[in-house]
């Protein structure tokens, strides 16, 4: 971990650093988040810079923060399980379907060779590109669409993560991984939603983990589940 993990009272001379700390340590290590690169890019990584200036406040907190346009910011905790299930490596092209604020797409940046962003929302994926400007991340493109079925364009992919709810599994999705990549997918309904990892084992073969249980709000024009009708 970098230093100022290690040394956490150093942390305490300012509120926004006791803020991040214990969201660090409350949150999201009480969700079993161990990895220490992880913990260390949440750290390093400013939350407060990809919210509102309104919302400073809010930054760390344990909710899905609003970030306008009817869409909201992963939680800490999510975004840390998140990270750690894909296992990002520094030779992986990535793909994030929902920018959103753009903090994942940093994070995610952080530890990938390159990621491909895709927002259908063209006011949020300028100012995501606004943030990652500030933060001298240049290894991401952000590209404005509807990317609730992939983005073949780029493929394949070495990571593929969806950053709201899916009621259908997206079958066709996991052609565009890489043989080794991984899917990171929330499916299901409220309340009762299943945090999926899928790896591409062979050109043939692929291997599904339930990761936990959450409750996730629905991607834009994701497919919805069939209605039995009696």
């Amino acid at each position: 971990m970098t230093q100022t993990s290690q040394n956490p009272t150093a942390k305490l001379n300012m509120p926004k650093e006791i803020a991040r700390f214990n969201m660090i340590e409350q949150q999201i290590r009480t969700w079993e988040v161990l990895d220490p690169v992880v913990l260390a890019l949440l750290d390093e990584v400013p939350r407060e810079h990809f919210v509102a200036a309104s919302q400073a406040g809010l930054a760390f907190a344990d909710i899905e923060l609003p970030i306008g346009y009817g869409q909201t910011m992963l939680s800490p905790k999510l975004e840390g399980r998140i990270l750690q299930a894909l296992a990002v490596k520094k030779t992986d092209k990535v793909l994030e379907i929902g920018t959103g604020s753009g903090y994942l797409t940093a994070l995610l940046a952080k530890l990938a060779a390159h990621v491909h962003s895709v927002e259908i929302n063209p006011a949020l994926s300028e100012a995501a590109q606004a943030r990652l400007a500030q933060e001298n991340i240049t290894n991401v493109t952000l590209h404005i669409g509807d990317g609730a079925l992939g983005w073949a364009a780029n493929a394949p992919y070495d990571v593929i993560v969806y950053t709201g709810s899916t009621q259908v599994y997206p079958s066709a999705v996991e052609s565009m991984l890489a043989v080794g990549g991984r899917l990171f997918v929330v499916t299901g309904e409220t309340p009762i939603m299943q945090a999926t990892l899928t790896q591409r084992i062979t050109t043939d073969a692929y291997r599904h983990e339930v990761l936990f249980e959450t409750c996730l709000p629905l991607l834009t024009n994701a497919p919805l589940a069939g209605k039995f009708e009696f």
